[in-house]
């Protein structure tokens, strides 16, 4: 009778969101303690934009200046490095030392581990492009919007953005053999991706070819949507359509989100190959 009311009276499990936010803390925690990485992922994206805003000035059409355009590529480029680049390569090392295979062996949701790493990846990408804005702001000339429809813009395009990157992210953790090999396996689409979205070079200089193959991957259009929010309409010339085509950058984020999700489901491993 005893051990029966002491059962009953054992607390309940917190739930999977409450684990998550506290995994998420704990996630925040552990990487601004790293010093060398909180460095390179918020200065990385600002040298590039300073050394490229450096070396190519002057208008390039419609009254935009190269360096804006760098500001809006740059701050897409940043939310896929938030997600999709760092978030890989941090769930490949938590793989390898064997934090997941322990994580998944305790009562926690393996829900909460992942709202944990999203609110790791928001924070992350909120103050990067928070910096990456304000540099833009003060030295590019970049105005921010004065209408709540081109803010309202910029949340969905960053929303939808963050959680495309971050889906991503946890799918292509998987891919690596090992840690060592992560950051070389992840990296090189993710920059490769750069050069032919728009963030590198003008998007209205590359080869037909390459704009093609780029339209199949999110972060073309989310550099796209941001040109809108932070160039407006006299930028939309630049475009190879002619146009900001603001319902395919939605069509395709979501798909993105959609398989995103499906390939999350399909491939993720929560131990090293050859372990289970």
């Amino acid at each position: 009778m005893t051990r029966t009311r002491n059962a009953a009276a054992a607390p309940a499990m917190p739930s999977a969101l409450r684990l998550g936010l506290a995994r998420g803390v704990l996630e925040t925690k552990l990487f601004f303690r790293e010093k060398d990485a909180v460095v390179f992922t918020f200065a990385f994206p600002i040298v590039l934009l300073v050394l490229f805003g450096a070396i190519f000035s002057g208008e390039i059409g419609g009254g935009i200046t190269i360096t804006q355009l760098y500001v809006a590529g740059f701050i897409g480029a940043g939310v896929l490095a938030a997600g999709f680049q760092n978030l890989g390569i941090g769930i490949a090392a938590d793989r390898e030392r064997g934090t997941l295979k322990r994580l998944a062996g305790t009562p926690m949701p393996r829900s909460a581990y992942f709202i944990g790493k999203v609110i790791n990846v928001l924070i992350v990408a909120i103050l990067e492009t928070a910096a990456l804005l304000a540099i833009g702001v003060a030295w590019y000339g970049i105005e921010p919007p004065r209408e709540a429809a081109r803010w309202a813009a910029f949340a969905w395009i960053f929303v939808l953005g963050v959680t495309a990157s971050t889906l991503l992210g946890i799918a292509v953790s998987s891919v690596p053999r090992s840690a060592q090999s992560a950051a070389a396996v992840i990296t090189l689409p993710s920059i490769v991706l750069q050069f032919i979205s728009g963030v590198f070079i003008p998007i209205g200089q590359l080869p037909e070819w390459l704009t093609g193959i780029a339209a199949v991957f999110p972060l073309k259009w989310m550099c796209q949507g941001f040109r809108w929010v932070f160039l407006g309409d006299a930028g939309a010339a630049l475009e190879p359509a002619g146009t900001y085509e603001l319902d395919r950058v939605a069509l395709v984020l979501g798909a993105w989100i959609i398989g995103g999700l499906v390939l999350c489901l399909t491939t993720f491993r929560w131990q090293r190959r050859g372990e289970g």
